[in-house]
């Protein structure tokens, strides 16, 4: 069986960075921070107390007032970046066949805010009084079920946990699919909103929050000695995934090709990444294979790269592991310096950063490095693009994801060429 081939036609976002894919692109273009003080609730009492939010997001400028009452904030952020994917796709949906159209939107955690506020509300002594919509609301499916249910679209539907890798876990399963032929079309990605009491004290509670509560947008800094935790941001990204024949017949814009996707397993520790990088070191290699490719074709790698000190060093070193010399030729950068790491979003917003990077040939930076601030562990001879965007042909660019358990993931994007 010849195996489909895939491709992107199609991209949304909403991010601390913009309220649009490209005011996000044109934001992480120019190195700007995302950070700030917490607005979504009081955080005064916190260790951390500031975050990467998405700003001026009116939920009713996109949902009547019923349907805002039903949704809990990460599903409107989903539906709100598959609205701008699907549009920007140009997929005409009367002529669609809609029974092979899919929607696989993740969510590493899903409605935490939702499951806070019920829970905090609930009073033992008048016994329970829960929203009918408690449920639907928190259970992290339900934003790929909303979306299907907007346009009709009846082909496969689901979301997928793996933590932090969970949208690069949505974008794989749905290659899959359409190299099988199972399907013509797919919006993937995933989508996250856990700026909340829970979400920000849990993380507390491991020390894994940066506390640089003096300087917000510098407190995310990949690669750096003085890195001290990452810093929490919301947001979604949705990607749509066409099958080339049916991109093609319909004249299509193709952004890039998806072309390679690795899975592997650190089988280590619950939150902390292998130190000497082996689960990374396997998934790229995994990716680089499935492509077709070997390592010096890649131009280019957005890591995982959290600010926190042990996953940055592991990372480093798996990358020089499975580059060999072409690591020192290759860019390679955190966009989680500018967007804040955006947990079960994540992987969708940089697949799409390595999708325009491919697109339009530059870089995003690595930004808050300073040239004193060196960690003895990290090779400072690999060009982790700091600071300023760097224009260069990108031919091939590889996203690594990596979540809490040990679950990671990659996938390979190429310059298309029929």
């Amino acid at each position: 069986m010849e195996l489909k081939r895939v491709v992107i036609t199609g991209l949304g976002a909403i991010t601390p960075l913009g309220n649009s894919a490209p005011e996000t692109w044109e934001s992480l273009v120019a190195g700007k921070s995302g950070a700030g003080p917490i607005t979504l609730f009081d955080a005064s009492k916190f260790k951390t107390q500031f975050a990467c939010e998405v700003k001026g997001f009116d939920p009713l400028q996109h949902f009547d007032r019923k349907e805002v009452r039903k949704l809990d904030r990460y599903a409107q952020l989903a539906q709100v970046a598959a609205d701008e994917g699907v549009k920007d796709s140009g997929l005409d949906l009367d002529q669609l066949d809609k029974n092979r159209v899919g929607v696989i939107v993740s969510a590493g955690i899903g409605g935490l805010t939702t499951f806070e506020s019920e829970v905090r509300d609930y009073n033992p002594e008048n016994g329970p009084r829960f929203n009918p919509f408690f449920i639907p609301k928190m259970i992290s499916d339900i934003a790929a079920g909303q979306i299907s249910i907007k346009y009709g679209f009846h082909g496969p539907n689901y979301s997928i946990a793996s933590a932090c890798a969970s949208s690069t876990n949505a974008l794989i399963d749905a290659c899959h699919l359409i190299r099988l032929g199972k399907a013509n079309v797919i919006i993937a990605g995933g989508s996250e909103a856990s700026i909340c009491a829970a979400g920000v004290g849990g993380f507390n509670a491991m020390n894994a929050l940066s506390t640089r509560n003096d300087a917000p947008q510098e407190a995310s800094r990949p690669f750096s000695a003085s890195r001290d935790g990452f810093v929490m941001g919301e947001g979604a990204a949705c990607i749509v995934l066409e099958e080339l024949e049916h991109a093609l017949k319909r004249g299509a814009r193709i952004y890039a090709e998806l072309v390679g996707t690795g899975l592997s397993a650190d089988a280590y520790h619950l939150t902390a990444s292998h130190p000497d990088g082996l689960g990374a070191k396997l998934v790229m290699t995994n990716a680089i294979e499935d492509a077709g490719l070997k390592p010096e074709d890649i131009d280019y790698v957005n890591v995982h790269g959290t600010s926190t000190p042990v996953g940055d060093i592991s990372e480093a070193k798996a990358i020089k592991d499975v580059f060999g010399e072409h690591a020192y030729k290759l860019n390679i950068s955190s966009t989680k310096s500018m967007t804040g790491h955006l947990l079960g979003a994540a992987g969708a917003v940089e697949a799409m950063v390595c999708v325009k990077s491919v697109h339009e040939d530059i870089v995003p930076p690595t930004i808050n490095h300073q040239d004193d601030d060196r960690d003895p562990e990290i090779d400072y001879n690999l060009n982790f693009t700091f600071n300023e965007a760097q224009k260069r042909q990108v031919r091939v660019a590889l996203s690594n994801t990596f979540g809490f358990g040990g679950h990671n993931a990659s996938v390979v994007f190429k310059k298309f060429e029929k």
